[in-house]
């Protein structure tokens, strides 16, 4: 061995014997397994605080026999018991021969939490000594699991999801999306037309930080076999599920359904009136055409007559008290009219009454909708 070599061999020794002294005084290391450089901040402290539903609780697990003996026939078993159930985590549930003094078993547990409530990770070994005296002992972990906080606020076609994080982290929210009923076509509004992919209205990074909320919003519109069918459209409650997929600060990634989310049935009354046709943007004072729908909500035909009534800014074109005709129960029919406003700004389109003739029964309808009026010329000419 030359010179060179030997003076490697001591200086790796030295830092060897540094590094185990550095470990000894460590606050953070546990004492009699500075050896195994596992320190108290990767120990999992009794009450460890909270976990949230949908994410992947996931714990490593370490026997490390410090005696001077080895024993014999170690069982490790990890046991999550939930509020309702007790479920097995162990990889493996046979027993290991023997182990040696400073040595280990090791162990990694995965649980998707699915409930919320207190948890408690249970780990046993049950060992025998080279004496055949069996011995058992066993340690508790509790844990909160907690939920993200969501709320749904619906109308006839638009639902808004608010989704606040509530924990003590920023989160990185991968997706949120909605999955439909069955009578549903669902349409996010979550996103900027920009080129040929649109960009996130949250931006490109979708950081959630602690105790912010953010609002995703979706238009829902039933389908086309559904549509016609007033009835089976006005009973229905459930419109889908929420999608959520977030990830910590760590990586970690979670997960959470709601169940079915519900809105208020919406009262449409014997008539509905919904608009299928109207320009954004329209010139003062030149007519355009707007397109409404009429149906029949009742369970009696009906035979109906309908007045345009003139406002300070919006004037129908056309002839009023004109007849419509008989709807049967269910049935709709397509309304097409002509108006014009003579004030610029967002204008409210109001003044339209169908009466049903055979009840004498009048149905009045404003705030139908909105339309920005503008001015074609120059302010001067305007």
């Amino acid at each position: 061995m030359d010179v060179n070599q030997a003076k490697q061999e001591h200086l790796l020794a030295l830092k060897g014997d540094l590094f185990g002294q550095l470990m000894k005084q460590d606050p953070s290391t546990i004492k009699g397994a500075e050896s195994l450089m596992l320190g108290e901040m990767l120990t999992l402290p009794q009450n460890f605080g909270n976990i949230f539903l949908g994410e992947t609780f996931s714990s490593y697990i370490s026997v490390h026999n410090d005696s001077t003996q080895i024993v014999k026939d170690i069982l490790v078993k990890a046991d999550l018991q939930t509020s309702s159930q007790r479920l097995n985590l162990s990889a493996s549930n046979s027993a290991v021969a023997e182990l040696k003094p400073e040595c280990c078993i090791d162990d990694v547990i995965h649980h998707e939490v699915k409930e919320i409530g207190t948890h408690i990770l249970v780990c046993a070994v049950s060992y025998t000594t080279q004496f055949g005296e069996k011995l058992y002992f066993r340690k508790f972990f509790k844990f909160q699991v907690n939920t993200f906080l969501v709320r749904t606020a619906t109308d006839e076609v638009f639902l808004e999801a608010q989704i606040q994080n509530i924990t003590t982290s920023p989160m990185f929210m991968e997706k949120v999306s909605l999955e439909p009923t069955i009578m549903y076509n669902v349409t996010e509004l979550n996103t900027v037309a920009s080129g040929d992919d649109g960009e996130s209205t949250f931006g490109k990074m979708s950081y959630l930080q602690p105790m912010d909320t953010r609002q995703y919003l979706y238009c829902l519109k039933p389908k086309a076999e559904y549509a016609e069918k007033a009835g089976v459209i006005k009973g229905v409650t459930m419109i889908g599920k929420l999608d959520i997929v977030w990830r910590t600060n760590l990586g970690e990634r979670g997960r959470l359904q709601t169940s079915q989310l519900q809105r208020m049935a919406p009262g449409y009354g014997d008539i509905r009136l919904s608009l299928e046709m109207i320009p954004d943007t329209v010139n003062l004072e030149e007519p355009f055409d707007i397109v409404c729908k009429i149906t029949n909500c009742s369970e009696r035909t009906m035979d109906l007559v309908v007045e345009m009534c003139n406002t300070r800014s919006i004037h129908w074109c056309g002839i009023s008290g004109r007849q419509l005709g008989k709807l049967s129960p269910g049935a709709s029919l397509l309304l097409p009219l002509t108006i014009f406003s003579s004030v610029q700004g967002l204008q409210s389109i109001s003044g339209l009454r169908l009466t049903d003739t055979f009840l004498k029964r009048t149905y009045e309808y404003d705030d139908i909708a909105q339309v920005c009026v503008i001015c074609p010329y120059t302010s001067n000419e305007c």
